[in-house]
């Protein structure tokens, strides 16, 4: 709890723990069952990112019976079983009530070996920062309920947040890493900061090799920006030193909290690049080497 992990563990014998976490939410595309879909990639990641294998789900439903058509969440709840399966989980229940809003998501169950099983808390000086997505998800999002994306930008967001980090997750633990957490409400910025201080080590960014979907830079230099990053901002910007050469949209968009985001990754110098090479042939193709653990200052990110 202290080091705010992605999801809570309890060892069972000295070979088996269980991984436990949930998130749900309100639509942030328009159709239900890329909704679906969406909202469980977003609920599986939490296991994914603590090395873990998540087996069961159950569904979480709020459900406004007087002004949705049940149709609606039939096909919510095709898209996230559909999603399920991809991911080799069992939906073993769930639960769902009346409500004024629309809100979908998972309890979400996986094992993990207790000697295996990774943190944002493991991150060491000299390691190498991996970063599987790109960044802006937010901002596009944002831009969608404003009548600004098009079809193709909506697509590509959909798809991005839609993605597993099955096979992230999976190569990494292949290679073998330190830490990793992955990118969601807080922004990359803000998850970044508690994997610094939870590691007691400070972080340096490549500002210019970080991911970044395209119409997200077009979106942050008009201002279409979520009041969750205003909120990141304000609650990590302390914490965060900027080269003067960052342009303020660059700086939005490392703030914008994103759904479903990619995992964030700390492994060993020696390493970085056979995982990024393993982890673009095996069709992640944008992950890329974002920036390295420092020693000092500690807790801090620097963003170059």
């Amino acid at each position: 709890m202290e080091s705010l992990d992605d999801a809570g563990v309890y060892k069972l014998s000295d070979d088996l723990a269980i991984i436990q976490t949930i998130d749900f939410f309100t639509p942030i595309v328009d159709d239900p069952y890329d909704f679906g879909q969406i909202a469980v990639a977003n609920a599986l990641s939490d296991v994914y990112a603590m090395g873990g294998k998540p087996l069961t789900a159950m569904n979480v439903v709020c459900f406004p019976t007087k002004k949705l058509d049940i149709s609606v969440l039939k096909d919510i709840l095709k898209g996230g079983i559909d999603k399920m399966k991809e991911a080799g989980v069992t939906l073993v229940g769930g639960h769902s009530i009346d409500d004024a809003e629309l809100k979908y998501g998972l309890s979400v169950t996986g094992t993990v070996h207790p000697e295996h099983l990774v943190t944002n808390s493991g991150a060491k000086v000299g390691d190498k920062l991996i970063l599987t997505k790109p960044l802006g998800t937010g901002i596009i999002s944002t831009a969608l309920k404003a009548g600004k994306a098009e079809k193709e930008t909506t697509a590509k967001m959909t798809k991005c947040m839609a993605t597993l980090n099955k096979r992230a997750s999976e190569l990494m633990q292949e290679v073998g890493v330190h830490a990793c957490t992955d990118i969601t409400g807080f922004g990359f910025l803000g998850h970044a900061c508690q994997l610094a201080q939870n590691s007691q080590v400070g972080i340096k960014v490549n500002s210019g090799s970080v991911p970044i979907l395209t119409e997200a830079r077009e979106f942050a230099k008009k201002g279409l920006c979520p009041g969750g990053l205003g909120r990141n901002r304000e609650f990590y910007g302390k914490i965060v030193e900027f080269s003067n050469q960052i342009p303020d949209y660059i700086q939005d968009i490392l703030f914008d909290p994103q759904t479903s985001g990619g995992l964030l990754i700390s492994l060993a110098p020696e390493k970085a690049d056979l995982l990024v090479g393993r982890l673009q042939k095996a069709g992640v193709q944008d992950a890329a080497i974002i920036g390295e653990i420092i020693s000092k200052p500690m807790g801090k990110i620097l963003v170059e």
